[in-house]
């Protein structure tokens, strides 16, 4: 009978060691999954940015040939429920994404022309606002 219970005594619960790798193993899955996920955002932000630079040109057009081959700054579009507040501005940040718009409008001789372009801005290094080189643009 007392060895039945000293081996019982003895069984029973998990040691520091096996906590310690239960521990890090389930670390290293976080660590895994958050770098995953990450990619998984900016990949859909990437995406979405890609998107809009279609709808934007999409909307352009429309707003032109409304105006007399006239081209809209994002407050005009917005002002007009083609774009959202969030591209209030001259230079809106949406989703991680800085926009610019050029437009040169249309001249006795010269047709009017538009660019615009969607930076991904990145994290903060050192205090400091970094940005990608990454651009697409639109004509």
């Amino acid at each position: 009978m007392r060895a039945i219970r000293r081996k019982l005594r003895d069984e029973r619960g998990f040691n520091l060691i096996e906590l310690m790798i239960v521990i890090a193993i389930i670390a290293l899955l976080i660590a895994v999954g958050g770098i995953g996920w990450s990619a998984m955002i900016r990949s859909g932000n990437e995406t979405a940015a890609a998107q809009t630079l279609d709808r934007l040109k999409v909307y352009q057009a429309q707003y032109a040939a409304g105006n007399k081959g006239k081209f809209a700054t994002f407050d005009e579009l917005v002002a007009k429920g083609l774009l959202d507040e969030g591209f209030k501005g001259e230079t809106p940040t949406v989703n991680g994404y800085v926009y610019k718009l050029t437009i040169e409008q249309p001249s006795g001789s010269k047709p009017g022309f538009f660019s615009v372009t969607a930076t991904r801005r990145s994290r903060k290094v050192s205090g400091r606002p970094a940005v990608s080189t990454t651009t697409r643009t639109q004509h």
